[in-house]
């Protein structure tokens, strides 16, 4: 699990072509949402060793969240060979975090 965000992003078109399963996290190093997402994305991540991390710095002007369209951090977006499964805007609970993680290996 990526400890940071980072401040530079793959292209929409690198994304889509990202075999596998992949979770992208949007959000900031500042934000409070997105730090209270970290202990849930810590219990989670581990079960899941076939998914991708990709921990993205997101903010106006930066194309790969305005190509997802995200508004409130942290957004996680779920893929499946580059296309979208679910998503989650600000989850709360570890319950929600493996209910996504499950609808994405479960639609092999």
């Amino acid at each position: 699990m990526s400890n940071e965000y980072s401040s530079t992003a793959p292209s929409a078109a690198d994304v889509q072509a990202m075999p596998g399963m992949t979770l992208i996290e949007f959000g900031t190093d500042w934000c409070g949402h997105c730090q209270a997402v970290q202990p849930l994305l810590a219990k989670v991540l581990p079960d899941y060793p076939e998914v991708t991390h990709l921990k993205i710095e997101d903010g106006s002007g930066r194309p790969l969240g305005r190509s997802f369209k995200v508004k409130l951090w942290p957004t996680l977006v779920l893929l499946r060979d580059g296309f979208e499964v679910t998503r989650l805007v600000r989850p709360t609970s570890v319950s929600l975090v493996e209910e996504a993680f499950e609808q994405l290996v479960g639609e092999g």
